[in-house]
This record gives structure tokens, sequence and C-alpha cells, in this order.
């Protein structure tokens, strides 16, 4: 058994207004330092023991179903069982 940690981010170009709003919202309770604020997903994938190569299956869920690779990038970490 394979744990995969998935990262997904918006990519520096495009304008994030819910990591914006929060931004504003920290502001206003006093944490005038937070400058910027950026919102993602992470997901935690089981993946079962397997003939494939596990970047491989990574890369190709993430670019299919995972993330929207127009305004998205995605980093991953494989984790492998004790």
């Amino acid at each position: 058994m394979t744990k995969v940690k998935i990262y997904v981010t918006l990519r520096e170009s495009v304008l994030d207004p819910q990591g914006s709003a929060v931004q504003g919202s920290l502001a206003k309770m006093g944490y005038n330092e937070v400058s910027d604020v950026r919102i993602g997903k992470y997901l935690e994938v089981q993946i079962a023991d397997t003939d494939r190569d596990i970047d491989a299956l990574v890369n190709e869920m993430c670019e299919k179903l995972l993330t929207n690779t127009v305004i998205e990038d995605y980093r991953y970490e494989i984790e492998e069982a004790n």
C-alpha cells in the first residue's frame, strides 16, 4: 500500500478571490502582517500494490481528473507503507 499526498494550488498568474477574501478578513482581525493568502486543495490517495509506475499513475490521475491543468498546478509526495 502506498500513500500519496497531493497538493493543488492555483497558478501564480491566476487571481485567487477566496484567498483575497481570507487575507482581508485576517487584516480586519488585526493580522496586518499577512500580505497574501492563496487557497488550495489537499488530497490523500491510498494506492494498492501495483506493477504500474506510481509517478506515472499519480500524474495521470492529476492530469485527467484531480486538477484543472489550465489554472492549477500540483505536486505530490509518495509515502511507502512500513
